[in-house]
């Protein structure tokens, strides 16, 4: 996994200061404009209610295939064209879908796999979004999870429906922990990887 640089403790408490405000800034923001960043507890699809109508959610205009295409160089230089057009595609679609801010997508995926299609885990865990393949039975989501774009979507779908039951912190560190959360590192690192890809689309 790639590690945002730290310079001392104080700098890496600063960001995640920096990082979780501009995250709630992001959300209040889209509350105020009558959309959501992130599903909310009585919206958004269910992993374990296939029928729940998802909230349709217009992406961040700043988050346009241009700017995750962009991103996407930096974050993994050895994609090919063809797999970044694809990855830019699927998040934007995922993200729209399920209600999910893009740029907290994109640092999922960061942290699971460095933005490698081609992951596998010894755990058994594939693709960008490192699922699990027994996750994608609740989801009755037909294909092959290591497909670009029903990887992207299995691990959208897992998320909101985390962010939705648990709220936006214990939501994003189940994805990592499961039901039992033993910590804050990995929600730490996704702030911090969010807080760059933010800066990333801003330069």
């Amino acid at each position: 996994m790639i590690e945002c640089v730290r310079s001392s403790k104080g700098a890496r408490g600063d960001l995640l200061k920096r990082s979780k405000l501009a995250l709630l800034c992001a959300l209040l923001l889209m509350s105020a404009s009558g959309r959501s960043a992130l599903p909310s507890v009585d919206a958004g699809p269910s992993l374990h209610a296939g029928s729940a109508r998802a909230r349709e959610v217009v992406a961040v205009p700043e988050f346009g295939r241009e700017t995750i295409l962009s991103i996407l160089r930096v974050l993994n230089p050895r994609l090919r064209d063809q797999e970044r057009q694809r990855i830019a595609q699927a998040v934007l679609d995922s993200s729209e879908k399920y209600g999910i801010d893009p740029a907290l997508l994109m640092a999922v995926m960061w942290e699971e796999s460095d933005v490698r299609p081609w992951a596998h885990s010894p755990k058994g865990a594939i693709g960008l979004m490192q699922v699990m393949p027994h996750m994608s039975a609740p989801s009755s989501m037909a294909g092959n999870l290591t497909t670009i774009e029903n990887n992207v979507e299995l691990g959208c779908v897992i998320l909101a429906d985390n962010i939705r039951r648990l709220g936006v912190e214990d939501g994003i560190s189940s994805y990592f922990w499961g039901s039992e959360i033993r910590g804050v590192s990995y929600l730490h690192r996704v702030l911090e990887k969010h807080a760059s890809v933010q800066r990333l689309a801003e330069s």
